[in-house]
């Protein structure tokens, strides 16, 4: 018979995993509690959340799209939970596990899809929404500097030869 405080803790479960587009789960085992705070922190700036729950309530909330995630829940197990950008927070857990050797990534969920840690490390590794952006407008960008360009030169040499032109004939009396 379960208590009501694991029935609320499922159904709190369940109202976070509503809406995210990210999950991952990681193995905690060695971090200190400080450790563990400092990730909290690093994740909350880029709008991301750590949650350790008990494997077994954890397989009872998840369903529909992070079904996928109840293989993975053995051994000390904690969430991170997204609904902002998965590059940002894969590249804040990555920082981290770079400092922090204990930190294991065992999979993730991204949109729907399950990531294995070599493909949650490929996403860290692309550039961040912003790069991407900037990338793009420069692609566009270019090209269209230089075609300005070559629409203005046919005038502008025009008007060079006639002020060359003008420079060199006699002045009219």
């Amino acid at each position: 018979m379960p208590t009501q405080e694991k029935v609320e803790t499922v159904e709190d479960l369940k109202a976070r995993l509503n809406g995210v587009k990210t999950v991952l789960l990681a193995e905690y085992r060695g971090l200190t509690v400080q450790q563990l705070s400092d990730l909290r922190k690093q994740l909350r700036t880029v709008s991301a959340e750590y949650k350790v729950v008990k494997n077994r309530l954890a397989r009872l909330a998840i369903g529909g799209d992070l079904a996928g995630l109840g293989g993975q829940l053995r051994g000390p197990t904690g969430m991170v939970l997204a609904k902002g950008d998965p590059v940002s927070v894969a590249k804040a857990l990555q920082t981290f596990a770079r400092t922090n050797q204990a930190l294991v990534l065992k999979v993730g969920v991204v949109d729907g899809q399950v990531l294995e840690p070599a493909a949650l490390k490929a996403l860290a590794d692309l550039p961040s929404r912003e790069a991407l952006r900037a990338q793009l407008v420069g692609a566009i960008a270019g090209p269209l500097t230089q075609l300005v360009s070559l629409l203005q030169a046919p005038p502008r040499e025009l008007a060079y030869i006639l002020d060359r032109r003008g420079q060199s004939a006699p002045a009219a009396e």
